[in-house]
């Protein structure tokens, strides 16, 4: 079973921007959408964003407007651009298969990339 890698994430300051990657070969583009969901220390893990095989994107309420998630088709690379990040976006950020066209290849989660933000 193929898992999704995330990398970029790292410490930053308060109104600075990150990129994070979400790496799945062969089954993002075509086969699968994408969620990216985050988990904060002591919190629940929640949803904030997602990208469909159609490129369609969605947003929590929380990050619209500063995150943008997109995809290059050509490596099966998601991105997740954050900008003027806040301390209440740190966290562990995850992503995770979705709206596969093979039911058996949703739900499959990588192992996560720390974002820290200090204030």
């Amino acid at each position: 079973q193929v898992q999704p890698v995330e990398s970029g994430g790292r410490s930053v300051q308060a109104g600075e921007s990150l990129r994070l990657s979400c790496t799945a070969p062969g089954l993002t583009s075509n086969s699968c959408g994408m969620d990216w969901h985050r988990q904060a220390a002591g919190k629940q893990r929640e949803w904030i964003s997602f990208i469909s095989t159609r490129d369609s994107t969605w947003y929590a309420t929380s990050v619209k407007g500063r995150f943008t998630i997109s995809k290059v088709k050509a490596n099966d690379t998601v991105f997740l651009q954050m900008n003027n990040l806040q301390s209440e976006d740190t966290g562990m950020y995850y992503c995770k298969t979705s709206s596969c066209i093979m039911s058996g290849w949703n739900n499959i989660w990588g192992q996560g990339t720390q974002v820290t933000v200090s204030s």
